[in-house]
């Protein structure tokens, strides 16, 4: 697995029953069956012809019974599980799965490319608490990782900005990442045709990332 997937396994807990959502070729769930850390999986895709790539690479569980396949639209045909991995989607369409499932897993792990913030707010309001929300860097990007488990939870402005993790730990993912944004920022405020309201609203932005790093 490259880098990006490491580190996703690397926060998927014991289950008994794996969700692999928008699964791809299969590799994280060949990687909970290898490693002990599900005794079985599902893997789903919304196209038939990805979802084939997967059971081709997981074939011998599949023929143990280990593994089921369907294809369907985020949760909708998964049934229960009590673990759900949806990564690489956007966090609209994430937030969308989680809404219409009509069963939700005692705990999901999250990996959104983009709106982030609603996503946290999104699994807050469907019951969920947040273990773990952090930024890694891997291949030239900054992703954000979410590990949710059931129960009650109230995030500050601050939590849905940047991620609980990221605020308590600071690590040095999260710092560079704020320091990319504060150098874009920078890079424009040289701009000496920038409008005044623009280059306050700049400023008061990089002052505020500067607080975290």
């Amino acid at each position: 697995m490259n880098k990006r997937l490491t580190e996703i396994f690397s926060v998927l807990p014991d289950c008994d029953t794996f969700a692999d959502v928008g699964c791809d070729h299969g590799y994280m769930t060949l990687a909970m069956l290898k490693a002990g850390k599900c005794k079985r999986a599902i893997i789903s895709d919304i196209s038939e012809k990805c979802l084939q790539k997967a059971r081709e690479l997981l074939s011998g569980y599949i023929l143990d019974g280990r593994v089921d396949s369907v294809v369907c639209d985020g949760l909708e045909k998964v049934g229960k599980c009590d673990l759900a991995l949806i990564a690489g989607m956007g966090g609209e369409e994430i937030i969308s799965i989680v809404k219409n499932a009509p069963h939700l897993p005692e705990n999901l792990v999250l990996q959104p490319m983009k709106n982030v913030d609603k996503v946290r707010v999104a699994c807050v309001e469907a019951g969920y608490r947040i273990e773990k929300d952090y930024v890694f860097f891997a291949s030239g990007i900054y992703y954000n990782l979410i590990l949710l488990q059931k129960g009650e939870d109230k995030l500050s402005q601050e939590e849905i900005e940047f991620g609980r993790t990221n605020l308590l730990e600071k690590g040095g993912d999260f710092k560079a990442m704020l320091y990319q944004e504060i150098e874009k920022y920078k890079v424009f405020l040289n701009n000496d045709s920038l409008p005044k309201e623009s280059r306050a609203e700049m400023q008061a932005r990089i002052e505020k990332l500067e607080r975290y790093v």
